[in-house]
């Protein structure tokens, strides 16, 4: 601890380790999200496999299966599945965005392996942000640490840029939701978050989300 640092205390957060990622983390992501495969570049598949298996060796769930169908914790939560459901429907909507526009548009510039990537791992830093220790924490002491600290698409850029994947999908991680306001988004990260935004505004129109989840500001 540097000196003159404040003492560690139960408001700051437990000390910070390397996450320990095994094989079989990365095994359970690969079984988890078997669009990974749309990836035709082998390091960003790669890439895709470590960010998922590192943001979940930093928080207590063992697979993506294990995260609840949520848009944020106790928000906008679908009324069965999990969050596989959500990634894996993303990713194939904004496939399918991609490919419309560059059948009929050829002459646009979308990167598909971008696009699939950044789907895949737009809420990567969800496994922090709904980490139960990580709630209570938040919970017992907002004004102090925040609630959350820090949320998921800003820890997803953390993901992402720590395990070495390019500053697109990193982009992605951070620009699909309301952080995007505020920069300007590429246009994958465009696709991203309007596939994203369309699959919970879709299932919500279909009642598939639990309307006591629904926050006063969604429409």
């Amino acid at each position: 601890m540097p000196a003159g640092a404040p003492p560690y205390d139960k408001h700051s957060g437990p000390p910070r380790k390397a996450p320990i990622v095994t094989e079989a983390l990365r095994a359970t992501v690969r079984q988890d999200l078997p669009e990974i495969e749309h990836i035709t570049d082998p390091e960003l598949r790669r890439l895709v496999v470590e960010a998922w298996a590192y943001a979940l060796a930093g928080s207590s769930f063992r697979s993506i299966r294990e995260l609840p169908p949520a848009g944020n914790p106790g928000q906008i939560v679908l009324v069965r599945g999990d969050q596989t459901d959500h990634l894996r429907g993303v990713t194939r909507l904004a496939m399918g965005i991609a490919d419309e526009m560059l059948d009929h548009f050829p002459e646009m510039e979308i990167d598909r392996d971008v696009v699939v990537a950044g789907a895949l791992c737009h809420d990567v830093g969800k496994p922090w942000e709904f980490d139960p220790p990580n709630r209570e924490r938040w919970e017992g002491a907002p004004r102090r640490v925040g609630k959350p600290s820090i949320r998921h698409p800003a820890y997803g850029v953390h993901i992402c840029l720590t395990v070495g994947m390019p500053e697109a999908v990193a982009h992605i991680a951070m620009g699909h939701s309301a952080e995007g306001k505020l920069i300007t988004r590429s246009t994958e990260c465009a696709i991203v978050h309007h596939a994203d935004h369309t699959f919970w505004r879709v299932l919500a129109a279909g009642n598939m989300i639990k309307p006591e989840t629904l926050p006063p500001w969604y429409d």
